[in-house]
């Protein structure tokens, strides 16, 4: 199982697909280290959502030119770029990115894809997508002057995840497993409301309180809980404690993935405008009941494949190798 930030999202509608198509470098490297990784199941972020999933497509074609073959994908629309018709950050504007349920400058712009080497039960498969931010217990729903940074006609709309939660049971080879898919909003790029910050924070707790039922009957066992945080745990901006409760909860495992060289051995991405630019913020985190066999981040160190691994993206894959109960 492994999860990777590709950083393929393009500026407009089409544009990912028509760079695919041109032989983009960017794509084509993406291409090779997703096939030099070789995951059973991947999950990837910021690739842009398309109705006919031709984006997609051809990204698979792509990996398939280079050994690998992923029968079965899976994406839904995420929330990145759907309008609310409201003035989400207070500045008098409409319609701009940072009105939308997910920043987005269109809809579907830095979705997520599964793709699986075993069928995917579709029928299966829960979209929470669209669960309201005010609606998660506990919600640290931002405040101004101790009074609430939304207007009302706002949290009657605004959802928690601005790009996706998901939950796709996959059928492996000794069994179902469960896939528990999400991608948290930066939690910076705001005010003193920190309603970035809080929405990350409450975006990562969200999967804690998926387990505890809050939502409906949840998965006990065999599953995997991966995705892109945003948050490292001892590092950078936020609130931390979403991310290390995440990490303590005794139903999931932490087995730390590390790189094979450089301080520190768990970063994931390497944001050159970011202090500090290295950080942990990809997680693969499976169940109690399932058993670790190996683990790590792809990041060569140098050679060629350091190479195309640096063309791209500014994240590297993390990996768990795992057998089922």
């Amino acid at each position: 199982m492994a999860s990777y930030n590709t950083d393929l999202s393009r500026d407009g509608p089409g544009l990912l697909l028509r760079d695919i198509l041109r032989g983009d470098d960017q794509a084509e490297a993406v291409a090779q280290v997703i096939a030099d990784l070789g995951a059973d199941i991947l999950l990837l972020q910021n690739v842009d959502f398309d109705l006919g999933h031709l984006a997609l497509a051809a990204l698979r074609d792509l990996i398939a030119a280079r050994g690998l073959d992923y029968p079965t994908v899976f994406a839904l629309r995420p929330n990145t770029g759907v309008g609310t018709g409201l003035d989400l950050d207070r500045d008098g504007r409409l319609g701009e990115p940072e009105d939308a349920q997910g920043h987005g400058a269109f809809a579907g712009q830095g979705g997520m894809a599964l793709l699986s080497r075993w069928p995917i039960d579709l029928a299966g498969a829960k979209d929470l997508s669209g669960i309201l931010w005010r609606d998660l217990p506990g919600a640290l729903l931002p405040q101004m002057d101790g009074v609430s940074y939304f207007a009302p006609e706002v949290l009657d709309v605004l959802r928690l995840a601005d790009v996706a939660h998901w939950v796709v049971p996959v059928q492996a080879p000794d069994g179902p497993v469960t896939i528990l898919a999400f991608h948290a909003s930066p939690p910076v790029f705001d005010g003193p409301e920190d309603r970035n910050g809080r929405r990350n924070h409450d975006q990562l707790t969200f999967w804690r309180h998926y387990l505890d039922g809050a939502f409906g009957p949840a998965v006990q066992a065999r599953f995997v809980l991966v995705g892109h945080a945003n948050q490292d745990p001892e590092r950078g901006e936020g609130i931390e404690a979403g991310i290390r409760g995440l990490l303590s909860d005794p139903r999931l495992q932490d087995v730390r993935p590390r790189r094979p060289g450089g301080t520190p051995r768990e970063a994931t991405v390497d944001w050159p405008r970011v202090t500090p630019s290295m950080q942990r913020v990809g997680y693969v985190l499976p169940s109690r009941d399932m058993t670790v066999l190996d683990a790590g981040v792809a990041w060569p160190q140098d050679g060629p494949r350091a190479d195309v691994a640096a063309a791209a993206s500014r994240h590297r894959p993390v990996w768990v190798d795992l057998a089922l109960p």
